[in-house]
């Protein structure tokens, strides 16, 4: 069996009791001990500093509503994000959060459903940063098409060949000088360019 690293976890809440509540539920040797923060202020301080994978919400904050903050959250990071809101508000809030991929649970509730609720936010967590690496794949190999696409009409324009044989050329290059095709196009429009 692989041995997880223990789960990173932010609590922001307005209340110190909604705060000692959630302490209680996300505690090792699944979670590390979780950093609280009172406020959205405070909470970007130290999300600058450490990334969570999960941060969760009380509603209110003591400097806004909360709603802002998960939606920043949900934008710019790849933390699970769960708010709590009260259960006369929780029609009228979650439905927009839902939308950013924020889950929202009704207030009060019980430690079983907040902790079903973070394994949401981490399988959430998962699947990002797995569709994350894809993007980067796919961008890195668009970029060395546009390089060997570079390389190959400077070759074209330079020594007068085919595309097929610049083409074949710069595999050649490759093999032969066991480096990256990325690398033989960067080095072949270093030269020809300058």
């Amino acid at each position: 069996m692989i041995e997880k690293e223990p789960v990173k976890v932010l609590i922001v809440s307005g209340s110190e009791k909604g705060a000692e509540y959630l302490l209680g539920i996300f505690s090792p040797p699944l979670f590390e001990p979780p950093c609280v923060a009172n406020n959205a202020g405070e909470a970007k301080r130290r999300m600058a500093q450490t990334e969570y994978d999960i941060v969760v919400i009380n509603a209110p904050l003591k400097d806004e509503f909360g709603t802002s903050f998960a939606a920043d959250v949900a934008n710019d990071t790849y933390s699970g994000v769960m708010m709590l809101i009260k259960s006369d508000i929780f029609d009228q809030v979650s439905c927009g959060l839902e939308e950013l991929g924020i889950f929202t649970v009704s207030k009060p509730t019980n430690a079983s459903l907040v902790y079903s609720a973070s394994r949401l936010c981490l399988a959430t967590r998962a699947r990002l940063l797995r569709a994350e690496k894809k993007n980067e794949s796919l961008l890195n190999k668009m970029e060395e098409i546009r390089l060997v696409n570079r390389a190959k009409w400077l070759l074209i324009q330079n020594l007068g060949v085919s595309e097929a044989e610049a083409h074949r050329l710069i595999e050649k290059q490759a093999m032969d000088m066991r480096q990256s095709k990325r690398d033989i196009c960067v080095r072949l429009i270093r030269t020809y360019e300058n």
